[in-house]
């Protein structure tokens, strides 16, 4: 074990967040966890996963939990707007032979699995709360926080996502979250009964898709071009979508709009992204997830690869004696793994928003997901 480093504060209680404090904590450290959300609430609807992300939950113990909350499938599979299969991609069994190579489960699902774990380990959990100031000398990082509190620690783990207010004191210059000209929707519905795998509809201009979330449910997802980032007031989030839906031919896609209502838990979101410069961190306070790769949804990575963050930065604390090792240690095996899943995420938007080609859509897609089957 690291003698250096015994205090650590985690900043944000999102996926990265729960992990690293998880793992920190399983490996013997003093704990705080700070959230600014006092109901530590989790937003969204669905989310997919690779098999991956399914790794690391077995890695952390909790992949039982998650086959029981959670739907697990092989394959991803493109089809033309009328329903027509173009392609299908293999999905390896990266988290053992005995589970498939993808899943999708609802957001606030994970969310309960992670954070049950944290409240069960011996972390510090502080909700309501965040920091007003960092200050860092050579014994560490002395911290204030917004309950008028303070406290010291041997490490500060930034992981307070997109607009992580860590990343804005500690790099006040490092690059601001950018609108790619893409918006998605999602929706949460139940499951067809011939959609047994994350299935995808690629229309000259939209893409919509389907994964199961659950035993009986589906989280749909559709991505828009849009040349500028508008607001969509609650009371036309139905229609919008339908219209959006109608314009595939796919009798599957067309009975979904046919039915779509405000139960179906609509929500639209703008797409941003972000990828930090390295470095990823300055003394003795390092950032992960979010806060320095934010990506799109294309390759229902974003998750993953902040997960994986918490799980490497726990591997290299333990592994060097020296802070700073362990942290240039950390960011020097993460950097290109989420580079080229920002960097590919925008590519896949680029042809989408483009009419580029379904081939090369299908390529990026193929080696993005072979890349990630690699170990961490």
């Amino acid at each position: 074990m690291n003698s250096r480093i015994k205090k650590v504060l985690v900043i944000g209680g999102g996926f990265a967040g729960m992990t690293a404090a998880l793992q920190f904590s399983r490996q013997g450290l003093e704990v705080d966890l700070v959230e600014i959300d006092a109901g530590w609430r989790s937003y969204g609807a669905g989310i997919s996963l690779h098999g991956s992300t399914l790794r690391v939950m077995r890695q952390l113990g909790l992949l039982e939990r998650f086959l029981e909350d959670g739907f697990v499938s092989d394959g991803v599979q493109l089809r033309g707007a009328d329903d027509a299969v173009l392609f299908t991609l293999p999905t390896p069994r990266v988290a053992g032979a005995d589970i498939p190579g993808g899943g999708g489960i609802m957001r606030t699902a994970l969310a309960r699995i992670l954070s049950d774990a944290v409240r069960a380990s011996t972390t510090n959990i502080r909700l309501g709360v965040t920091f007003t100031d960092i200050e860092q000398d050579e014994s560490g990082v002395q911290v204030t926080f917004s309950d008028g509190t303070s406290d010291h620690f041997d490490l500060v783990v930034g992981a307070d996502g997109l607009y992580s207010t860590v990343r804005s004191r500690l790099f006040p210059h490092a690059p601001k979250p950018r609108f790619i000209g893409q918006s998605v929707w999602r929706a949460v519905l139940p499951r067809p009964e011939d959609i047994e795998t994350i299935t995808m509809w690629m229309g000259p201009k939209l893409k919509v898709g389907l994964n199961g979330v659950n035993r009986t449910d589906a989280y749909l997802f559709l991505t828009e071009d849009r040349a500028t980032n508008d607001y969509v007031p609650p009371e036309a989030l139905v229609e919008n979508l339908r219209s959006l839906l109608e314009r595939f031919a796919s009798p599957i896609i067309r009975k979904i709009a046919s039915e779509l209502s405000l139960e179906n838990n609509i929500i639209y979101r703008p797409l941003e992204q972000m990828l930090m410069p390295r470095p990823w961190f300055a003394g003795r306070v390092v950032l992960i997830g979010d806060a320095v790769h934010a990506t799109t949804p294309h390759l229902a990575a974003g998750a993953c690869i902040g997960i994986e963050d918490a799980i490497v930065l726990a591997e290299k604390l333990e592994q060097h004696v020296d802070a700073g090792e362990a942290l240039a240690a950390f960011e020097a095996r993460r950097w290109e793994r989420c580079r080229m899943v920002v960097e590919n995420s925008g590519q896949l938007a680029d042809i989408e928003i483009h009419g580029g080609s379904r081939d090369d859509h299908a390529s990026i897609m193929r080696a993005s997901m072979k890349a990630l089957a690699d170990a961490i």
